[in-house]
């Protein structure tokens, strides 16, 4: 599914992400993005911040992804 719009992302995907922890700032593969901490050493996806324009299309870097994290 693809979205083009001037609206805020937070706009468009209000209520659809249910963050119940704190976020953080992580860069990851020199990408920097917004993450929710989990359990076991994981994170999930809230936003990304700044990467490179192929990852903004990428499933495995969309926004409820699950992703290995560790500080």
């Amino acid at each position: 599914m693809t979205f083009h719009t001037v609206l805020p992302m937070e706009q468009v995907f209000e209520g659809a992400i249910q963050v119940t922890g704190l976020l953080q700032e992580v860069n990851i593969k020199g990408m920097l993005m917004q993450v929710e901490p989990l359990e076991g050493g994981q994170a999930r996806i809230v936003r990304l911040l700044h990467c490179p324009l192929d990852k903004y299309l990428d499933p495995a870097f969309m926004p409820g992804a699950t992703i290995s994290y560790t500080l």
